[in-house]
């Protein structure tokens, strides 16, 4: 993943600028990897490699990013990023580095990527999380590589009916796409993207006993 345009901005808004948003961006990436349990392998200037053991953490902490940044009705970020993303075996380098195919590919696909795109193997499609979809697929000839490699382009289900925001993430969910389901205090339902995000609300802090109900604490544990 990389900031589309980057180059440009410091061209057009100076260093100092195209600087600051780097390290928005930077945060925004730290946090949502730490929460779905993804490694940034490296920072690789204006952009970072991310590596998982398995894909679907990957692809939500991209779709979730993606989402905060180009899709939400009133995207406050100043910046913009595009992805790509693979899957499959590598080899981890003296500790710190990852080289292998998968590696290569998604590298090329982020390069090819317009910006406030998710482009993908088409071999990642099975581990799109339920409020993920996959859009168009194409082929595309990819430098280093003999044959068309099939891609897929990433992006949000179109839900049908009234959506509630995951409370931690904000990603839009309905029942039907919930990946987890758990209970407020009152008993209602409360739906998440993820186990990632239900374990983190779950361990939330919780007011204490004696001042629930109370004016500074109105609800009850919400």
């Amino acid at each position: 993943m990389d900031l589309s345009g980057f180059t440009q901005l410091t061209e057009t808004e100076g260093d100092e600028y195209a600087v600051g948003l780097l390290g928005t961006f930077r945060a925004m990436l730290r946090e949502v990897c730490s929460r779905r349990g993804v490694r940034i392998a490296k920072w690789l200037g204006d952009g970072a490699m991310m590596v998982g053991v398995d894909t679907m953490p990957l692809l939500e902490a991209a779709l979730e990013i993606h989402y905060r940044v180009h899709w939400k009705r009133a995207a406050a970020e100043p910046f913009a990023v595009r992805t790509g993303a693979s899957a499959g075996e590598v080899i981890l380098l003296e500790g710190d580095d990852y080289v292998g195919r998968p590696v290569n590919l998604a590298a090329r696909l982020c390069d090819l990527a317009a910006s406030g795109e998710v482009l993908a193997d088409a071999a990642v499609a099975a581990d799109v999380p339920t409020w993920g979809a996959v859009g168009s697929t194409s082929e595309l000839m990819l430098r280093g590589l003999e044959r068309p490699l099939p891609v897929v382009r990433l992006g949000m289900q179109v839900l049908s009916g009234p959506a509630v925001p995951d409370p931690v993430c904000g990603i839009p969910l309905t029942r039907e796409v919930a990946a987890s389901i758990s209970h407020d205090a009152l008993g209602a339902e409360v739906w998440f993207c993820s186990e990632s995000c239900r374990d983190t609300w779950e361990r939330r802090p919780r007011p204490p006993a004696d001042e629930i109900g109370s004016l500074r604490t109105p609800l009850l544990e919400s």
